[in-house]
């Protein structure tokens, strides 16, 4: 609870030795990568780095209200920051991971597609039952205006709440949440199913087509696993509700791509070094 504690500041400051150790620790590690694997595979822990960064990234774009928005006192989807990135980066992943066989570029397209649909549905459901179900209007605690639509927040809001309902930019911004983290999600998945489909046949001297299943499911069990360890950075970064982009919460994602860079890192090295 320490970490919930604690409240960092809304701005984007860090401190410099932690930020130093990060990336001096992320360094080693894909060096590490080159001379044990080689450049094959540390070209893959980099492209896995980039998935985590992305998926870090995305989830602040994402609307939390948790507790406080299903009584209408904070705007936001009512759950936890990790199990709503959790959510919209399986719908993506799940998406990649059937376009896998179509080529990388539309691989990714479709995982990003999916994640930002599941976002953008799960939104308009959200306004729905706060417009129709608790009869409250959408508005900002954090800005007067909306930045896309330059509505004014201010008459809207009830006293005694930080807003409540899903504003426009929290919407747009939840979107774009879903796109980034179902676009981070597959390539790491992709990453290693590279991988895996390279190396097992080997490791386990048998045809390919024989352990294609085995590489699939590995590959989604870590792409998985490697999803919700940035998410739940995320989530610690973050450190309650936001309302994405519009919350100046947001400024605190620089933070987040240390920690997701290093968490990517450890664990994508890994699953790499699983079968070698």
């Amino acid at each position: 609870m320490t970490a919930i504690g604690a409240k960092p500041a809304a701005g984007a400051a860090m401190e410099p030795v932690p930020l130093t150790i990060g990336l001096i620790l992320t360094i080693l590690i894909i060096a590490g990568a080159f001379v044990l694997t080689g450049s094959s595979m540390a070209i893959a822990l980099i492209g896995i780095i980039i998935g985590g960064l992305l998926i870090g990234f995305g989830v602040h774009f994402v609307p939390v209200g948790g507790a406080p928005a299903a009584m209408g006192q904070a705007p936001g989807i009512a759950t936890g920051v990790a199990m709503l990135a959790a959510g919209a980066g399986l719908a993506g992943l799940f998406g990649g991971a059937w376009a896998a066989e179509l080529g990388f570029a539309v691989a990714i397209a479709g995982g990003a597609v999916g994640g930002g649909l599941m976002m953008a549905i799960t939104c308009m459901m959200v306004t729905l039952i706060y417009v129709y179900g608790m009869g409250i209007p959408s508005a900002s605690g954090k800005v007067a205006k909306d930045p896309i639509t330059g509505d004014t927040q201010t008459e809207f809001k009830s006293q005694g709440t930080e807003g409540h309902g899903l504003p426009f930019v929290s919407y747009v911004g939840g979107v774009i949440g879903g796109v980034l983290g179902g676009a981070g999600g597959t390539l790491i998945y992709l990453e290693l199913l590279h991988i895996y489909e390279t190396k097992l046949p080997v490791l386990l001297s048998a045809p390919a087509p024989e352990v294609k299943t085995v590489a699939i499911s590995l590959a989604g069990i870590f792409a998985i696993g490697m999803f919700l360890v940035n998410a739940v950075l995320a989530a610690y970064n973050i450190t309650g509700t936001t309302e994405g982009p519009a919350d100046p919460k947001f400024k605190r994602f620089p933070r987040d791509i240390i920690a997701s860079a290093l968490a990517s890192a450890v664990c994508g090295i890994v699953a790499i070094l699983l079968v070698m």
